[in-house]
């Protein structure tokens, strides 16, 4: 892996990737904005803990034609890293510093790193032969956890270096942290867990939150025992799946879940998939078992949770309602179909709204990109946020809340200070970074690159 400064040939032939001789980002750019005259170095800033970017894009606030936000005004800056964190942000040009290493961003606009807060980084075919999955019409959950039954052992003994090719993946997409499901299943038993401790362990600069996910049913495979073996690995979530429709048994399964989570004091992110009546019942029944068991608050996602959008009106509103009361969060794909999940409605109830790429491509689905603009550019399509404005706050999604722009079009990220997780686009705005899933060409965490063309 290395930073490098694309060359005119690539700008020629791939049309949007930034010029070695640091030529504009976009077409009718202002000359002033073109980059500051540096070194154009042909390495990154080592893996060190003092460096400079050079001619780093940020954005500085709105325009507006009247009351409407019509554009993003940005500028260009040197931008200082030590330990991680963001040292000095200086106008380009105005205090560089010769004597720590410096690379020169061309003009690439610089934005927060996003987060995969729902990924099942232990299994699946990505970095393989190619192989779709198989037809899904007339199968139920059940055909396709038999089917999982199956794959599993043929997945397992390149699992690892699946996992690390998906990070790698992840990380050329602009995310540094994610969320894993990990199965515990009857057919892997631990080996899975394992897999995936020894590919993150390979990974520090990629930190991984991971759920035990009996996806095969927590009852219906008897894998409480080996759970709780999970917990013992330092397993941080409780997982759960369709309690009704695979476990046969809404609160015994529920009950099973919630009981793990209190004995070994760790957080809960179950899968929920059920849209039938079962799906508001489990969700309702969450709420109340939370609300008896203060230790759960504030420690609770619902993953997918597609049952919220066959709810409307007051009954919706009752059940946001109870979500927020027990702080629990959301984890969504954004899913686009028949049901639009009430993700905003959420949002404005204060409740924390994720998202994930769920599988890139597995036994499951084909389509996973693995990127988080693009997610972003879902939640923008969805919720009528074409403008410049709304494409703009689209972002948060992606990257946990974090905006370079403040609603009043004031800079609020990066400041001095602040963890220097971030990552380079080959856009003129986060506007045109949602709208047009733009490349990212650099990806940090905590300062130091992870990935870049």
């Amino acid at each position: 892996m290395h930073l490098t400064s694309p060359s005119r040939r690539d700008f020629i032939s791939q049309g949007v990737r930034l010029t070695a001789a640091g030529s504009l980002l976009a077409a009718g750019m202002s000359a002033a904005a073109q980059p500051v005259s540096a070194p154009q170095l042909q390495t990154p800033p080592p893996r060190v803990a003092h460096y400079q970017l050079l001619n780093v894009r940020l954005e500085e606030g709105f325009e507006h034609d009247g009351k409407e936000v019509i554009a993003t005004r940005t500028a260009l800056y040197d931008i200082t890293i030590k330990d991680g964190k963001f040292a000095a942000i200086d106008a380009a040009g105005k205090a560089r510093n010769a004597n720590i290493p410096q690379w020169n961003a061309n003009g690439a606009l610089l934005l927060p790193r996003t987060r995969d807060m729902h990924i099942h980084l232990d299994k699946t075919f990505y970095s393989g032969p190619w192989e779709a999955p198989r037809p899904r019409q007339g199968k139920t959950i059940m055909d396709m956890i038999a089917r999982e039954q199956v794959l599993i052992p043929q997945l397992l003994p390149t699992s690892q270096a699946r996992a690390e090719a998906l990070i790698g993946l992840l990380h050329s997409k602009g995310t540094t942290e994610a969320r894993s499901h990990c199965n515990i299943d009857p057919v892997s038993g631990l080996k899975s867990l394992e897999h995936l401790k020894l590919a993150l362990a390979n990974h520090p600069e990629f930190p991984c939150e991971i759920v035990a996910f009996p996806q095969h049913g927590l009852l219906h495979s008897k894998v409480d025992g080996l759970m709780r073996e999970a917990m013992q690995m330092g397993v941080q979530y409780v997982g759960g799946l369709d309690p009704t429709n695979v476990d046969g048994a809404m609160q015994a399964s529920l009950d099973a879940m919630f009981q793990i989570a209190l004995d070994f004091n760790r957080g809960v992110d179950i899968h929920l998939h059920e849209t039938a009546p079962s799906g508001v019942a489990a969700i309702q029944y969450m709420v109340d078992t939370i609300a008896k068991n203060p230790a759960l608050k504030g420690k609770v996602t619902l993953s997918h949770g597609f049952a919220l959008g066959t709810l409307e009106g007051k009954a919706l509103d009752q059940m946001i309602a109870g979500m927020a009361e027990q702080q629990m969060s959301v984890a969504s794909t954004i899913p686009i179909g028949k049901l639009t999940m009430p993700l905003p409605q959420l949002q404005a109830a204060g409740i924390t709204v994720m998202t994930g790429t769920d599988s890139v491509i597995d036994h499951w689905s084909p389509f996973g990109t693995g990127s988080m603009l693009e997610k972003a550019n879902l939640y923008a399509q969805l919720y009528r946020g074409s403008d410049e404005f709304g494409l703009s706050r689209a972002l948060h999604i992606a990257t946990g809340g974090i905006l370079p722009l403040s609603n009043q079009g004031e800079r609020q990220w990066p400041e001095v200070r602040d963890d220097a997780s971030m990552m380079l686009v080959d856009a003129s705005c986060s506007a045109e970074a949602v709208a047009r899933i733009s490349p990212v060409t650099a990806t940090f965490h905590s300062g130091t690159p992870v990935f870049s063309i």
